[in-house]
């Protein structure tokens, strides 16, 4: 797996899209839930028109594996997003790829805020 690099903020949020749906279908998973802060990374799901050109062939290839998957895509406000915020600070500062099986311990806190929606709930 490759850093994404840089590139516009579309861009950026489709590459990280569909490396999530290419590790689920490596990993013979049925089931994924993406969960957006980008209003137009979540209206590409429904409309090619959004995708650019540059990542399109590889866009309707994921677009094709979730088909054969339980696929949910939703919009989220980025301030009620404590834990994607965090994964997205630690993936920009880090350079390359993570893959943690269990939460890491550095964002067990805003995993627990977001899953149980308890503002100070303090996760040990």
């Amino acid at each position: 797996m490759n850093f994404i690099g840089q590139g516009n903020a579309l861009i950026v949020e489709l590459t990280a899209a569909m490396l999530a749906i290419e590790i689920v279908v490596e990993k013979n998973w049925s089931t994924l839930w993406l969960e957006k802060d980008s209003q137009p990374m979540v209206l590409a799901f429904k409309s090619i028109s959004v995708v650019p050109w540059k990542v399109r062939n590889r866009w309707l290839n994921c677009l094709n594996a979730c088909r054969s998957m339980n696929f949910t895509v939703t919009h989220i406000f980025r301030e009620g997003n404590h834990y994607a915020d965090r994964l997205a600070s630690i993936g920009f500062n880090s350079h390359k790829f993570i893959w943690w099986n269990d939460v890491h311990s550095e964002i067990k806190e805003d995993f627990a805020r977001n899953k149980l929606g308890l503002p100070n709930y303090r996760f040990c």
